[in-house]
């Protein structure tokens, strides 16, 4: 009985249900729970690890962001993108470009940037009209090394191999210059961002997104507009990591070549392998095991040399992102938010 009556909690009798934001009071009250959790958690991890926690919660947030624009893309519409860091890059530089040489507020360079990189994503989603599949993958890998390569010498504008600095994230005389300050910018735009997808998948968008990942043959049988979707999806995408580039370059204060390799894009999608494809849960809780896993890793490889000063010690960071890669696709393939939603299934019909 139990059983039954969980089931029939979860029928879905009107469209208007169908596309609400927060179906439940409850899911009401976690997401407020949420709001006020990343109020305190900044403030908490101050007190227990001083800057550094702050500083990788506000790591952890910009890579979500991007994570969710990439779910958006190929867990959701099944486009693979490999030059992901490009786009943040763009977004960077664009920042950098605006603030430190033409001195624009940070209130407009916030949306120029993603704008603007959003429109380079959809000049590189050209070529998802014609290919897909590996030869998408490596068409998108092609621009990031483009890329990398005009941002290295392009020098007038982006800096070259000495990079370009950036003044503080202001809002009229209020600076964010501390990891506890900017992280309620990042957080702000992470769960903005995380709603505006969770709105484009109930919208028509979304139901087309999905039809194309399924099948795009089927899906333009049905009279989606296959070049419509598929550039408006990379520009979005793209636009998530530009405003991502953007948090990224204002937090560090500065940027240079370095921080936008191959490896930041492969890194960017095993985020959304690990989390789960198709999932704004997946998108998060896979930032957060790439980008606090390393940092972990640091931790027990410092007690290491503790122990013994000539310990010699390679950096494992692409090895350990490559191994959980490997093990999530083979035992979790539905990434850890699949897991989520397996237990609460299995609790939802306990013990039946």
């Amino acid at each position: 009985m139990a059983a039954t009556s969980t089931r029939h909690k979860n029928i879905i009798t009107s469209y208007a249900e169908d596309i609400a934001l927060f179906r439940t009071g409850v899911r009401k009250f976690w997401f407020g729970f949420l709001l006020v959790g990343l109020a305190v958690l900044p403030w908490a991890g101050l007190a227990l690890g001083g800057n550094y926690v702050p500083y990788l919660l506000n790591l952890l947030g910009i890579s979500a962001i991007v994570a969710m624009g990439l779910n958006l893309l190929t867990g959701s519409t099944g486009l693979v993108s490999l030059g992901h860091a490009a786009f943040v890059a763009v977004g960077a530089y664009t920042a950098a470009f605006l603030a430190n040489r033409l001195g624009c507020p940070f209130v407009l360079v916030l949306p120029t940037s993603a704008v603007l990189t959003g429109c380079v994503g959809v000049a590189v989603g050209l070529p998802a009209l014609r290919i897909k599949g590996i030869y998408l993958a490596l068409a998108t890998m092609a621009f990031q090394f483009i890329a990398a390569q005009v941002f290295l010498h392009w020098e007038s504008v982006t800096g070259g191999a000495n990079g370009i600095a950036l003044p503080p994230a202001t809002l009229g005389s209020f600076e964010f210059d501390t990891p506890v300050r900017f992280f309620y910018v990042t957080a702000s735009a992470a769960v903005l961002l995380g709603l505006g997808i969770r709105n484009i998948m109930r919208s028509r968008l979304g139901r087309a997104l999905l039809a194309i990942r399924d099948s795009d043959v089927a899906a333009e049988a049905m009279g989606v507009h296959l070049a419509r979707y598929k550039t408006m999806v990379f520009g979005v995408s793209a636009a998530y990591a530009g405003l991502a580039g953007c948090l990224f370059a204002y937090f560090l204060s500065y940027i240079g070549p370095d921080h936008f390799t191959i490896q930041l894009s492969v890194e960017y999608l095993a985020m959304i392998i690990v989390g789960g494809l198709g999932s704004i849960l997946g998108s998060v809780l896979g930032a957060a095991i790439v980008t606090l896993l390393p940092e972990a890793l640091r931790f027990v490889m410092d007690i290491l040399r503790q122990i013994d000063p000539d310990l010699v010690l390679p950096d494992l960071r692409a090895v350990i992102v490559g191994l959980i890669l490997i093990l999530m696709i083979l035992f979790e393939p539905q990434g850890l938010a699949g897991r989520w939603h397996k237990i609460r299934r299995y609790w939802a019909t306990w013990p039946f």
